[in-house]
């Protein structure tokens, strides 16, 4: 059946089914949102007409050659789980809740041929046949997560719309959206609108990583307006996926230290100065520690809550520098009012502010590892980048983890050796290293174990600077990280690989169908590589904590 992500159970009775001309749609309360992706997406795709149950046409006795499509909710088989069947004259899905049923309706669709992931059928497509079979699947995690950098690179909302629909192909439910950093701040924020007026926008951008001596001197930026970003919440909801949104706080942030200067070290750095950061790296430009500065970012979050529903808001809380909190007498002050030990006492002492300030709005904190630093707020849950150790720690602590290190699951990172990968970025990791990764460190016990609640692959855009980049950067190893988050896969040795390449065969179809331009399996096509622009190799195998 070539299923990706792979499903724990599938059973080929032999033969198939058509769908014919027109379909009736038989849909069970809580399965309706599934009935309207059908309708909305798969009846475009193959011209079939679904028509609901009793209207006429289509499927079950007297109507013609077509099935009856039936979709239903089954509390019993659990959270986002479900049971596909399909014999003569009747396609079944139940789903444990509405997810399940949404995800038993992907599945159907990687049932039907690839044409079927078009938007208007082919002359000569079909015509659409289901094989007769038996499917029984649930995922393996509750967090299977996509990060989209549009902060570095500005993906225009309709970008943002289509990978939701490619998350929703491969059964992923969480798109974290990185939406701001010192290259530029993207929500609108209707109390501070210079966030966008200035810090949506910069003069030039660095062409590859900052060894590169090029430049792009267009002005570069965009930003979503809060009715754009509500937009896509409910586009991503009737995919069953949640929106988590990441504002970073402290460092991060020249881009909203641009648009309102009060908001960095005055003491110590002339901010006023300082423009939307036109280059990539570590910036030592940071928000100043005060109590101004937190009522700001309340105010940034409180319109943030209103837009983003879901449990959970990313603070980022990486890459921090503190030489200018050393050098503050301001931060300096506050280290000493707020009775912490030193600098990495006083980000810890700001990540537990917005801790507690979540919370008390039914909201839950997650950042990325570095959060650990100086002691962990008490609710918040971490994102493990730099490698297992800060998941380790966290698990063993009691909170909840996502692991997405980046020697295994950072995107931007180049897929092969070889002169051909479009600026390369440190180590070579394909699609095979992904499908190995496995997100639960082994040296954790049960107990330990089940508080890491997913994983998710992270691309950063700082060298992806088109849609075309970001698919090739992106496929086909989200397929793999899909398939790793989702099925309940041996450990990483004994999987098997050949298995998982023969699918992608018929996988590589559903993607052009998609028309996505993934790298293709024997390296790059000449249009995306990218000679002149210099990566950065690093030497040696990596470090892995």
């Amino acid at each position: 059946m070539d299923l990706i992500p792979q499903v724990r159970l599938a059973r080929s009775e032999g033969g198939s089914v058509e769908l014919g001309d027109t379909a009736r749609l038989e849909v069970g309360a809580g399965a309706e949102s599934a009935a309207r992706w059908i309708r909305g997406v798969l009846a475009p795709a193959t011209g079939v007409d679904f028509l609901e149950a009793g209207t006429g046409g289509g499927g079950g006795a007297g109507n013609g050659d077509g099935v009856t499509v039936r979709l239903a909710v089954d509390a019993g088989l659990g959270p986002e789980a479900y049971r596909l069947g399909v014999e003569a004259g009747t396609v079944e899905i139940a789903g444990g809740d509405a997810a399940g049923v949404f995800w038993g309706v992907q599945t159907m669709r990687q049932l039907m041929a690839p044409a079927a992931f078009r938007r208007a059928p082919a002359p000569g497509a079909g015509p659409w046949t289901l094989p007769v079979c038996a499917v029984e699947d649930r995922p393996r995690f509750g967090w299977r997560g996509f990060m989209l950098d549009v902060a570095r690179h500005f993906m225009p909302k309709d970008g943002v719309l289509r990978h939701l629909d490619l998350m929703a192909a491969h059964k992923l439910n969480v798109l974290h959206l990185h939406l701001t950093d010192d290259q530029g701040w993207r929500p609108e924020i209707t109390r501070y609108p210079r966030l966008t007026e200035v810090g949506a926008w910069r003069e030039r951008t660095k062409v590859g990583l900052r060894e590169s001596p090029l430049w792009d001197e267009r002005p570069h930026g965009g930003y979503y307006t809060q009715d754009d970003l509500r937009e896509i919440v409910a586009y991503a909801a009737a995919r069953h996926i949640t929106v988590v949104p990441e504002i970073d706080i402290p460092g991060h942030s020249q881009a909203a230290i641009a648009a309102y200067p009060e908001l960095g070290n005055t003491d110590v750095v002339d901010t006023a100065a300082l423009p939307v950061l036109p280059e990539w790296g570590i910036n030592p430009n940071v928000l100043a520690p005060t109590e101004a500065v937190l009522r700001f970012y309340e105010n940034v979050l409180t319109e943030l809550l209103d837009v983003f529903p879901g449990t959970f808001v990313h603070i980022g809380g990486d890459e921090c520098p503190k030489e200018q909190w050393r050098a503050s007498p301001t931060a300096q002050a506050r280290i000493a009012e707020l009775g912490v030990a030193d600098e990495d006492g006083l980000q810890s002492a700001l990540i537990r502010h917005f801790d507690r300030w979540l919370a008390d709005r039914g909201r839950r904190l997650i950042g990325w590892d570095e959060i650990l630093e100086g002691g962990l707020a008490e609710g918040a849950a971490v994102s493990s980048w730099q490698g297992y150790a800060g998941g380790i720690a966290a698990a063993r602590a009691g909170h909840d983890v996502v692991m997405c290190p980046q020697s295994q699951v950072y995107l931007d990172w180049r897929q092969a050796e070889g002169p051909d990968e479009p600026v390369p970025i440190a180590h070579a990791r394909t699609l095979e290293d992904v499908y190995r990764f496995e997100p639960v460190p082994a040296e954790l016990t049960a107990a330990e174990a089940e508080h890491v609640i997913g994983t998710q692959a992270n691309v950063w855009t700082e060298v992806l600077d088109s849609p075309r980049a970001v698919d090739y950067a992106v496929y086909p190893r989200l397929a793999a990280l899909a398939e790793v988050a989702w099925s309940a896969l041996p450990p990483p040795a004994e999987r098997d690989w050949p298995d998982f390449e023969a699918r992608m065969r018929t996988h590589y179809a559903r993607l052009d169908a998609l028309g996505v331009e993934y790298r293709p399996p024997g390296g790059p096509h000449p249009w995306q590589r990218r000679p002149g622009v210099p990566g950065r190799p690093l030497d040696g195998p990596p470090t892995i904590v």
